[in-house]
């Protein structure tokens, strides 16, 4: 697996990181979501660097231009409910993107321990196809590589890339073992630990609490 740490880089994901992380700015919803988009687009630009592209030939009002159109189909795939706003950045940059939607929750049987369940998925067919699967929290991995799993009842995808705000050194490690060779990892920054609750340390709390509001139970 290839990893992109954009931590490791002199880039504006930093600046959108330390807001996201602030304990005083994250009380803005909107700015949460919008950093979180943000991070979003900057990490479909450099997807884009990857795609292969076709050579066309471009009508101008005073002539012709050569030009270049993707020529790979990309799906973005959202782990439900966090990584909307992290979709909607990559939706920005890919907007003719096909999209697919899954859910996947922690499910508690004690205050410590607890399953992914996953709910719900609508998805496109995804063969040959690249995939894209967004969720800004990689705490322990087991989310996403479920939704991985549940993806690949729809076909088996050209290429794989992984989005996600933070990420634990464990959860890098877990997905590593689980993803083809070829995967590659998009990742705003690696935190050394996950507390006894499987949360990120420092981490930045719960991404979809802070974006949409405290759910009950």
């Amino acid at each position: 697996m290839k990893i992109i740490n954009f931590a490791e880089q002199q880039s504006l994901v930093n600046v959108y990181m330390r807001e996201l992380r602030d304990v005083n700015i994250q009380k803005d919803m909107m700015r949460f979501r919008r950093n979180i988009e943000r991070i979003g687009e900057i990490a479909a630009y450099e997807i884009s660097k990857t795609l292969s592209y076709d050579d066309m030939v471009t009508e101008t009002c005073l002539g012709k231009a050569q030009t270049k159109e993707i020529s790979e189909t990309i799906v973005l795939s959202t782990i439900l409910r966090a990584g909307l706003p992290l979709h909607q950045g990559l939706h920005n940059y890919f907007d003719r993107a096909e999209n697919a939607f899954v859910s996947a929750y922690r499910k508690y049987v004690s205050e410590n321990d607890f399953r992914i369940h996953i709910e719900y998925i609508a998805a496109p067919r995804i063969d040959g196809k690249v995939l894209v699967i967004a969720d800004p929290m990689l705490a322990t991995g087991s989310s996403m590589e479920l939704a991985y799993e549940a993806l690949l009842t729809k076909g088996k995808p050209s290429k794989v890339h992984l989005v996600t705000v933070i990420a634990s050194r464990q959860a890098v490690e877990f997905i590593r073992d689980k993803f083809p060779e070829d995967t590659t990892l998009w990742v705003g920054a690696i935190d050394d630990e996950i507390n006894e609750h499987k949360y990120i340390v420092p981490g930045l709390g719960d991404a979809g609490d802070l974006a949409f509001g405290e759910k009950e139970g």
